[in-house]
């Protein structure tokens, strides 16, 4: 059994980082919604209760009872946690005068309390509210002050209750990772959450599950579904059968190269060429959202095209990440981009839905795919959205689009490689904009496309940084795309960051 800490979600927008966080120090962990704590608590080992956009008193405030938790596991509450646990307690919160954002310094604490074991004088913590705990119950025990904030930490006194009214899963609370940690210790987790106990669970999971069921898998040619590829062959071996497709919105070469690549994993690997019934189906389409569906639909109704071609397939692997979950749909139920890989599958058919990365983030499946022993190539290759360069041009699709995009992306990814900067990159790519300027080319006027280049660096995609390329190397490209690039004749790069923008333009 795979012992975990269980975080309820409140709606803050750092919620993942603490996952994170957790999981780089070996523990499991998974994320639930406020409200829907799990039934089954034997591997249980902690609780720790996220952040939040709302103020507890707050009439649409996220609420729920903890009366289940404390005394049971040991909790933790960050930011709105800690002050949702002194709300519930009697304690008193209340909006500041201003609001506590940034860097401050815990000016006071006491080092002898597990939670703060090893913790430095004047630590730099992080915060972000604009409410502040401003009266404690009697059987509270403040463990921290900061200069602005009197109560920055506390613990309930004769119980393994904790809140902390700043943050420390970001990366500027200098020793965050070590309360986080010292948590952990409480939690007495075994700190055994690594690539080998993952494969080693996840295989013996997948044959129970399948049995000598057969499977279909879509390949995209990126590490998630490669790892997930590997993965079910070693739970199935024969009985699974890769399908790749060609949906003429793959990049340049893109189809012949990945066929090669997987002909040294072993695996069974049907190539499909269903370029022109994609294009068909996206005719006339723009909006970013209905050409997610479109392709997604795609997908699906040509995997059981295949999957009807093969007696008795009766699942669909998909390597579904974490990020895709929690992108596709947040806490308020609001939408903030469909993958086409989340949800499930259609009433029609008749697959089932296997996803054994639905659970990692994607350094954790780089890492898995490093202890599988598969190659650099694929593992390092930067992230490639399910419905590919479909929403990578802005507006409609259409082969010439998918030409000129493929042809500026090609020489932007090799001189990546060329420069050495391709793996000092998270994700690097080319975005074909519904914009066309005025320029000059030789004694001529032009009226062409504008295409943007974007790279960001990151750990897992959920906050993300623009990359500073050098600047010779944006004018190679730049220069490179606009000689050689029929159509286009203006390049620009993007310097936004996420939050706020995101990293694919659609």
């Amino acid at each position: 059994m795979q012992e975990r800490i269980i975080i309820l979600d409140f709606g803050s927008q750092t919620t993942q980082l603490i996952a994170r966080r957790l999981r780089e120090l070996n523990v499991y962990c998974e994320i639930f919604p406020y409200n829907k704590f799990p039934e089954h608590c034997d591997d249980i080992r902690g609780v720790i209760l996220s952040g939040s956009p709302y103020s507890v008193y707050d009439k649409d405030a996220f609420k729920t009872d903890i009366s289940n938790i404390r005394n049971h596991f040991p909790l933790l509450g960050i930011c709105y946690g800690a002050q949702l646990i002194a709300h519930l307690s009697g304690g008193k919160v209340e909006a500041v005068g201003t609001r506590e954002y940034g860097r401050a310094n815990l000016s006071a604490f006491d080092n002898t309390n597990d939670l703060l074991k090893n913790i430095r004088i004047n630590s730099q913590v992080w915060m972000s509210h604009g409410d502040t705990i401003t009266k404690t119950p009697d059987n509270f025990e403040i463990i921290a002050r900061t200069n602005e904030v009197p109560i920055a930490a506390y613990q309930i006194k004769n119980e393994k209750t904790w809140g902390v009214q700043f943050h420390p899963e970001v990366f500027h609370s200098e020793d965050g990772m070590k309360i986080l940690e010292n948590f952990v210790d409480i939690c007495e987790c075994k700190r055994n959450w690594t690539p080998s106990s993952f494969i080693e669970t996840t295989v013996a999971e997948l044959k129970k599950k399948l049995g000598n069921d057969k499977v279909i898998l879509g390949l995209s040619g990126g590490v998630d579904s490669s790892v997930t590829a590997v993965l079910l062959n070693m739970a199935t071996g024969k009985n699974l059968t890769c399908i790749f497709v060609d949906n003429g919105l793959l990049r340049k070469n893109e189809f012949e190269n990945v066929l090669n690549d997987y002909r040294h994993l072993g695996l069974n690997v049907i190539g499909v060429d269903a370029k022109n019934k994609f294009y068909t189906a996206l005719a006339g389409i723009a909006n970013p959202e209905q050409k997610r569906k479109i392709i997604g639909k795609m997908f699906i109704d040509i995997f059981d095209e295949e999957a009807a071609k093969l007696k008795d397939v009766k699942w669909l692997g998909q390597g579904t990440i974490y990020p895709d979950i929690i992108e596709s749909l947040s806490i308020t139920g609001t939408t903030i981009k469909s993958h086409h890989n989340v949800g499930g599958l259609p009433k029609y058919m008749k697959l089932k839905l296997v996803e054994p990365l639905r659970l990692l983030f994607k350094d954790e499946v780089r890492k898995v795919g490093r202890e599988l022993g598969m190659s650099e190539n694929l593992i390092n290759r930067h992230p490639f959205p399910g419905p590919g360069l479909g929403i990578r041009i802005l507006g409609e699709v259409t082969p010439e689009k998918v030409r000129i995009l493929q042809d500026a992306d090609d020489i932007y990814i090799n001189l990546l490689r060329q420069y050495d900067l391709y793996n000092s990159v998270w994700q690097a790519c080319t975005i074909l904009l519904p914009v066309r300027s005025v320029g000059v080319m030789g004694d001529e006027r032009t009226y062409e496309n504008t295409v943007a280049l974007r790279a960001v660096t990151s750990t897992d995609a959920m906050t993300a940084d623009w990359a500073k390329l050098p600047y010779e190397f944006l004018e190679k490209v730049s220069n490179e795309i606009i000689n050689k690039v029929k159509g286009v004749n203006r390049v620009v790069y993007d310097i936004s960051s996420k939050p706020p923008a995101t990293i694919e333009w659609e």
